[in-house]
């Protein structure tokens, strides 16, 4: 395989106060040369495909979280699909190895083994699953409902952004275990699509200007909210909570591209319902990943699960440029950027 004499990598310009800017990233574009060799234990990968994820937003704000912020000069970070094309001494890895990793928006990259995951596919399984159901999203939606919303059978659930890619599995998980989903979006197409094809028992467009009198009718109180969007929905959802109801902190992605989020009004609900409320990140959970991605797995094999992707053509300068639909409402299912084509003609090279 011969290799490229320079490759393209996005990094953080600057820190937007509000929405992403068209000057927030910059592509750099860098000699082939400057990545060093792999040493003892580490591989060059070659991404094929980005994911796009609303804690994106979060990743360039200067403030502390569960992960430092990225660095102005930094490259973004991103989840990514790639292909092994060389080791360094004493790698698990081989060249031509499917892997998934933390890489970022890089079209070519350095990593150690122990920071990338080899993908192991099985039947009904394709490698851009890695990025959705059996990636963080999957993961995301597995562990909130398991842990966080301890949903039982018979139930109700209600998801907001569940057009979205965790949004989407939640729906799903939550009616293979037996709850009543509820699911809100922000088109009527969007509605259809999570009735019709995922399933949900009814689907609500918040932009209807009868939204929160039809949630009152057709849901009336609720036992679990998959909360996706925080901010507004957030706070009419905590007038609707049974007895004992678990809410899920997952993202607030209508806050994200705001200065100075708003404040509940109706957390007093939490009191006399008896209600908990929690917020949890999926990497707390990473040593049951393989326990989640064999369960998830079974579901896209046998066609219970199913997946939608949202793909952004034209390679690695347009990640920068699909990211805002996150926080428009532009994309249905898993956002994904298509960086490369799969390297051909790899040949495995000594390790020693």
């Amino acid at each position: 395989m011969s290799r490229p004499t320079q490759f393209k990598r996005i990094v953080l310009n600057s820190r937007p106060e509000g929405d992403i800017e068209p000057d927030t990233f910059r592509t750099e574009v860098v000699p082939f040369s400057s990545l060093p060799k792999p040493g003892k234990g580490e591989v060059l990968v070659q991404c094929t495909w980005l994911s796009l994820d609303p804690a994106m937003r979060g990743y360039i704000r200067d403030v502390r979280s569960y992960l430092p912020p990225v660095k102005i000069g930094e490259v973004m970070r991103a989840l990514g699909l790639g292909v092994v094309i060389e080791t360094g001494p004493g790698s698990k890895f081989s060249v031509g190895d499917n892997v998934s990793g933390p890489w970022g928006m890089t079209e070519y990259a350095v990593m150690k083994d122990k920071h990338i995951d080899k993908i192991d596919l099985l039947p009904g399984v394709q490698p851009l699953d890695f990025l959705n159901v059996l990636g963080s999203s999957g993961l995301t939606a597995y562990f909130g409902l398991k842990k966080i919303g301890e949903l039982k059978p018979g139930e109700k659930l209600v998801v907001s952004g569940a057009a979205g890619s965790v949004g989407a599995i939640a729906c799903q998980l939550g009616k293979a275990a037996g709850a009543k989903v509820y699911a809100i979006a922000g088109s009527e197409d969007k509605c259809r699509w999570l009735e019709n094809d995922l399933g949900v028992d009814k689907a609500f467009n918040y932009k209807s200007p009868t939204f929160h009198s039809d949630i009152k009718k057709h849901v009336g109180y609720l036992d679990v909210y998959f909360d996706n969007v925080g901010g507004d929905m957030l706070d009419f959802l905590l007038t609707r909570l049974n007895k004992d109801a678990r809410i899920i902190l997952c993202g607030a992605i209508s806050a994200y591209n705001a200065t100075k989020p708003k404040g509940l009004q109706s957390y007093l609900n939490l009191i006399s319902q008896r209600a908990k409320i929690q917020g949890f990140i999926v990497m707390d959970y990473t040593p049951e990943y393989p326990a989640a991605i064999a369960e998830l797995s079974k579901g896209l094999s046998s066609g219970a699960i199913k997946r939608k992707f949202h793909i952004v053509e034209g390679g690695i300068e347009q990640a920068p440029v699909a990211l805002p639909m996150l926080f428009s409402g532009g994309n249905t299912g898993k956002l994904v950027v298509k960086v490369s084509e799969e390297p051909k003609g790899l040949q495995a090279k000594s390790k020693l």
